[in-house]
């Protein structure tokens, strides 16, 4: 899956490939991969549509 994060360490948003689409304890879906400049984990929360 590719979509868009915000990277905290590169404070820009980048495009994310091969992220994983993933529910939290609480129920909200997250998608989460790693930033392809900086290799840090990137958290992107999502629509429950």
């Amino acid at each position: 899956m590719e979509f868009e994060g915000y990277c905290v360490k590169c404070r820009k948003k980048q495009m994310i490939k091969d992220g994983v689409v993933k529910e939290t304890a609480k129920g909200r879906r997250i998608a989460q991969g790693t930033c392809p400049v900086c290799k840090t984990k990137v958290t992107r929360f999502l629509s429950n549509k």
